[in-house]
């Protein structure tokens, strides 16, 4: 098997791992905001088709990771919900997943980390077993096509008083959840993985040690500054995968 999959350089293979290092530190230290870092960095360089799939499977590994070390912190009860939900959304995403164009993914993609970095969200998600039910659902659907729905799942996460070493605990464990089912519903799409193994391993080693890292400055940061350093780079990242996909309409 080959270390480099088609469609990728050794640098690019190797920057890549480095990304997976730096979504899983800033998922860790910052609560939220490495599952879009590395899709926007991921965007500029994999092959349209294996984008989400390959996303996913790497964010699977690093959430499972980033579950071990905050394995007490987690909130089971809040998962146990999600997860039925979760169940839910991906029956339907079974159904409705498709090749989109190249185009129509990259301002999807743009669109969305755009919005989610500066666009209004609900200030809390309703804290109920309903909710709870209904958010696992929807946002489960969505990554299907958006890749990083971190975002809007963590606004859920957000619906309870939990401290920040909970959020993180119980958020880690939403992201397997809904990586993971995405997974299956790719692999029944006949997505092939299997080239793409390499990397997978590579990136979620370099995730786990980006989540020790993160952990240990998770609160001992100041949040203000790089925050704002991490929306202009995302932001950056976004508009030039509009501009790409532009360029693409406009060619065609």
């Amino acid at each position: 098997m080959e270390m480099v999959p088609e469609g990728l350089t050794e640098f690019l293979f190797w920057l890549l791992v480095a990304t997976s290092f730096l979504g899983s530190f800033i998922s860790t230290a910052a609560g939220i905001g490495g599952g879009v870092t590395m899709l926007a960095v991921m965007a500029q360089v994999m092959p349209p088709l294996a984008l989400i799939p390959v996303h996913g499977l790497v964010q699977l590994g690093s959430n499972i990771s980033r579950m071990t070390v905050m394995w007490k912190h987690i909130h089971w009860r809040f998962l146990g919900w999600f997860f039925l939900g979760g169940v839910l959304g991906a029956a339907v995403g079974v159904k409705v997943v498709t090749a989109l164009p190249t185009a129509v993914l990259q301002t999807v993609l743009g669109l969305f980390i755009l919005y989610s970095l500066w666009g209004p969200m609900p200030a809390r998600a309703e804290a109920s077993k309903r909710g709870l039910v209904a958010g696992g659902g929807l946002t489960t659907l969505a990554s299907m096509f958006i890749g990083a729905s971190g975002p809007l799942a963590m606004v859920i996460v957000k619906g309870y008083d939990y401290d920040r070493f909970t959020k993180v605990g119980t958020f880690s464990g939403v992201m397997v959840i809904q990586h993971g089912l995405k997974g299956i519903v790719f692999g029944i799409a006949g997505f092939a993985f299997m080239p793409y193994v390499p990397l997978v391993a590579f990136m979620v080693t370099a995730g786990f040690l980006g989540t020790l890292v993160g952990k240990r400055v998770l609160l001992n940061q100041n949040e203000d500054r790089f925050g704002v350093i991490l929306n202009i780079v995302l932001t950056l990242l976004a508009l030039r995968l509009l501009w790409q996909a532009g360029q693409d309409y406009f060619a065609g």
